[in-house]
């Protein structure tokens, strides 16, 4: 595992693979620079009580709130921007670690684009049902924390990698047969997405790293059946 996750950092030194990092920040940051400029105007513009100091007060604090929200928002929101690119980060890996490998399936734009809004609605809903507990549990919090999103991201970066290599069913059956890889991928992914800046990263090098604990993962199953053929 730590041998998977040291690969998929060094992965960044690949520049293609760098460009899917810069891609994700420039964009979403294009994006809520826009946001924050008509959230921004849209207070400025509309007198809310007609008394000017309490106005005043209101744009402020409204806009210190976007900016707020803006910087908590930014790496998921960078997450969802580089998950359009992702599959050539996982190409960049395997052709570097794995070029025995046979031409991969590619999903369609539209089954990606899917993917990604189903996951990222499903981290929210998760984890604002679970907003209680972060707020009034101290301690409990984090185990409920980095369980539930280590089960999240180690489950759909699996299948994203898995994907490309096999059908959904398989690829299920597979996780299932060794939960416990994808499930501590998926702790350490939720652990570097908590750290400010790494967590651009996130993105990027959770695939690199999880294309390492798919092939971890399928060698043993390859050695099986080669001993049954045998056999």
């Amino acid at each position: 595992m730590i041998r998977a996750l040291l690969l998929a950092f060094a992965q960044l030194s690949d520049p293609r693979v760098r460009r899917v990092v810069w891609i994700g920040v420039f964009v979403s940051l294009i994006a809520y620079v826009l946001l924050a400029a008509a959230a921004s105007w849209a207070l400025s513009a509309t007198p809310l009580t007609g008394y000017g100091w309490v106005d005043a007060t209101i744009d402020v604090l409204g806009g210190l709130g976007v900016l707020v929200l803006a910087w908590l928002l930014f790496p998921a929101t960078v997450g969802t921007v580089s998950s359009f690119f992702l599959d050539e980060v996982v190409e960049r890996v395997e052709a570097r670690h794995y070029p025995a490998l046979p031409a991969p399936r590619h999903a369609g734009w539209l089954e990606e684009l899917a993917t990604a809004l189903r996951f990222l609605l499903l981290v929210l809903a998760v984890n604002l049902l679970a907003l209680p507990v972060y707020i009034f549990a101290p301690g409990l919090n984090l185990i409920v924390f980095y369980t539930i999103n280590g089960y999240l991201l180690g489950r759909e970066y699996f299948e994203m990698v898995a994907h490309r290599r096999m059908d959904r069913a398989t690829a299920r059956m597979m996780r299932r047969a060794t939960p416990l890889k994808p499930f501590l991928a998926g702790v350490v992914i939720a652990f570097l997405s908590t750290i400010p800046f790494v967590n651009l990263l996130v993105p990027v090098v959770a695939s690199a790293f999880m294309v390492h604990v798919l092939q971890s993962m399928s060698a043993p199953l390859a050695a099986g059946r080669t001993t049954v053929i045998r056999r």
